[in-house]
């Protein structure tokens, strides 16, 4: 049965939520070892476990950052993109993707997206190309992976940087590759809503690693502090840009729970993702919707599953439907280049059909490690229930 409505935080919570991380007693115990450690802040023992899980499953260095957005950050200024930069990217994306080149006074180019991945459609980047275009921004929504093949063909032909939004794509791969590791530099999310999560944090992923001795100063407020507790310097001092991304060792705990048991946790939501996957098929054959279609080679990580609906109207009165169903849905971004934001800041390189129309009919199912097989099933038949009444 169905649980009834509680108020929490001053928000109504449904009994189905749309998102639930993933807690075990591993990460109490491992909170309180950092506490006992008394070393709270940045690069302590916890953050050490996690960058080298990191660059054993990765394959690169990875440095841990306080969001995704301050990894973007930091990409932006190791790629040296600048006020006269143009950067291409999705328009449906987070605002971060694009704030953290517009912070260094770039031009955000948007592009369109592909109507099996929502992922950036690679075959229009040449009509988003200018003599200012320095670099392209490869955004694998719901961590599936682009077409990196061919982001890299046009980026090495243009003499282009990439730079991967991986902030969904934990343990996802292209052509068995890890995401994030294709382009110079990757940036991961691990914030709660993610697979693998946090509460709040990120990671940078240096693939070129000339990058990685500037990296560390951009990281330490322009400065070379690690050097310094590396014994590699008498004294630290100021040699750069950067800012305070270095999280808290008592966060990365956290994250190393989360860590340990990470391939159990995206096989649980990729048999959820599986099980949506099926339960949609015969609604798919009746023209009610259409399903996630990842090709072959970027197969899903289980971050989320969505619904294309016919219409906007369709969709709104579905997720009305799963409301009174006491089940949580959600849309997705309102595009960049039509927010105040992207108008004011950015340009669009190509005419906008399917990110728009993405935008007005998507609508993400509840999906976490949490989420039992009953309450599937419980959503796929409340969503049959409302495209019955249409």
């Amino acid at each position: 049965m169905l649980r009834r409505e509680t108020l929490q935080g001053g928000r109504h919570k449904l009994a189905i939520q749309f998102s639930k991380p993933h807690v075990d007693s591993r990460c109490l115990s491992y909170i309180q070892e950092s506490l006992q450690s008394g070393h709270l802040s940045g690069d302590g023992p916890f953050t050490k476990r996690c960058h080298q899980w990191l660059e054993r499953e990765l394959g690169s260095p990875a440095l841990l950052t306080h969001s995704c957005t301050a990894a973007l950050e930091m990409s932006a200024l190791l790629a040296g993109i600048g006020p006269d930069s143009e950067v291409i990217l999705p328009s449906y994306t987070f605002p971060s993707t694009a704030n953290a080149f517009v912070l260094r006074g770039a031009t955000p180019v948007f592009v369109d997206i592909r109507a099996d991945t929502l992922n950036l459609d690679e075959t229009l980047l040449d009509r988003a190309l200018s003599p200012r275009t320095k670099a392209v921004v490869a955004v694998h929504y719901a961590g599936v992976g682009c077409d990196m093949d061919a982001i890299l063909k046009f980026a090495g032909t243009n003499g282009l940087a990439v730079i991967e939004d991986a902030a969904q794509a934990h343990l996802s791969r292209y052509k068995g590759k890890p995401l994030g590791t294709f382009g110079a530099l990757g940036c991961m999310s691990f914030h709660e809503s993610k697979n693998l999560m946090s509460g709040e944090g990120g990671a940078l992923i240096i693939n070129d690693r000339g990058l990685l001795e500037r990296a560390y100063i951009l990281r330490e407020k322009g400065t070379n502090r690690t050097a310094f507790f590396n014994g590699k310097v008498a004294k630290y001092e100021w040699l750069d840009l950067g800012s305070s991304y270095v999280r808290s060792d008592l966060v990365a705990a956290v994250l190393w729970a989360q860590l340990e048991d990470a391939e159990a946790i995206t096989a649980r939501r990729v048999a959820i993702w599986n099980r949506y996957q099926d339960g949609f098929a015969s609604a798919e054959r009746d023209d009610l919707l259409v399903r996630p279609h990842p090709p072959a080679e970027a197969p899903p990580n289980g971050h989320i599953y969505y619904i294309l609906l016919p219409s906007a109207d369709i969709a709104r009165r579905t997720q009305r439907h799963l409301k009174t169903a006491d089940v949580e849905a959600h849309a997705h971004y309102v595009p960049l280049h039509s927010a105040p934001a992207g108008r004011l800041f950015g340009r669009t390189a190509t005419p906008m059909p399917v990110t728009e129309r993405v935008a007005e009919t998507l609508l993400r199912l509840p999906l976490h490690a949490e989420l039992r097989d009953d309450e599937v099933d419980q959503v796929i038949a409340a969503v049959y229930g409302a495209l019955s009444t249409l």
